[in-house]
């Protein structure tokens, strides 16, 4: 079986790597400049499950190259688009596509570009960066890729990709309920992010402030009415295990959303809390703490934009 990975961040640098280790045919559709910074130095993993460095097949979009397949798509959702029309000529009629991106709205862009019957459900739990000589930093102990059928199930094909993937250094996990998991990580993904952008703090100062825990319970309950209005498989359960995480996880434990904020970059307001904000408009549902959440990321974007 022959992989693409779009991309070799991050997130598709460390899970491709890890497939590639195992010596699983992996290929990564990358740009010139990272194509030329894998070819002198590799591609190198720094992990605390262990180092590596790989010297992977390369693509550069518009090269030939028969179809995948699976395609795996783990950029971030602003560069979507684009990485959809990179992959499209190496994606034929029994492609397999795996998002590993954060929230839900990606999947009507992937189901608009290659048909709901292609595109798995996907999902990771991972804490790692690329440093500035373009090395995958890895820093915590999870490293979890979690993948299966849309919205839920077990069939031969994804069978075969557990198969395939059994004996990694990494957690590759069949989830027969895989819609389910990625609107269980948006809950949590969308309240943390929210509160530590809104804040400018991590967790912990946030959590132990006099109205912190109140305002926290607040965002979990609107995002929580949201996804359920929606009709999501998101259970009571479910986010009362979600809030208590997030009142367990590390003091020092920012977002990554906040980290990008704090150098700078682009971030993903549009297709996390933004996404929820369309659904609550749809659905009737008023959401105060996460119309503050949103405005808080738009302004950003804004002073962005003008350099200010």
């Amino acid at each position: 079986m022959r992989i693409l990975f779009v991309g070799a961040g991050a997130v598709g640098g460390y899970f491709g790597g890890r497939l590639l280790e195992k010596g699983v045919d992996v290929t990564f559709l990358v740009r010139e400049r990272r194509k030329r910074e894998i070819e002198e130095r590799g591609l190198v993993i720094h992990s605390v499950h262990g180092d590596a460095v790989l010297k992977p097949k390369l693509l550069v979009a518009g090269e030939p190259s028969a179809p995948f397949d699976l395609v795996v798509f783990s950029s971030k959702a602003y560069h979507l688009a684009g990485a959809i029309a990179d992959a499209k000529p190496y994606v034929g009629e029994a492609t397999m596509i795996l998002p590993l991106l954060n929230g839900m709205a990606h999947m009507d862009a992937l189901w608009g570009a290659f048909g709901r019957e292609n595109v798995l459900g996907g999902l990771c739990f991972i804490e790692t960066t690329l440093n500035e000589g373009g090395e995958i930093i890895q820093t915590s102990p999870a490293h979890e890729m979690r993948f299966g059928e849309w919205p839920a199930g077990r069939t031969g094909r994804v069978e075969a990709l557990e198969s395939l993937f059994a004996g990694a250094n990494a957690r590759f996990r069949l989830s027969e309920q895989i819609a389910a998991d990625m609107w269980n990580k948006y809950l949590f993904i969308a309240a943390m992010s929210g509160v530590t952008t809104l804040f400018r703090a991590p967790i912990g100062p946030i959590r132990s402030g006099e109205y912190g825990s109140v305002i926290i319970d607040r965002l979990f309950r609107e995002i929580k009415t949201i996804i359920q209005a929606h009709g999501a498989p998101l259970t009571d359960e479910m986010v009362e295990r979600q809030r208590a995480q997030l009142q367990q996880i590390a003091p020092t434990m920012k977002s990554s959303m906040q980290r990008d904020m704090e150098k700078g970059q682009l971030i993903e307001a549009d297709h996390l809390q933004g996404y929820l904000l369309a659904l609550a408009k749809r659905h009737g549902i008023h959401a105060p703490m996460l119309e503050a959440v949103y405005h808080n990321l738009k302004i950003y974007e804004a002073s962005r934009a003008t350099g200010e």
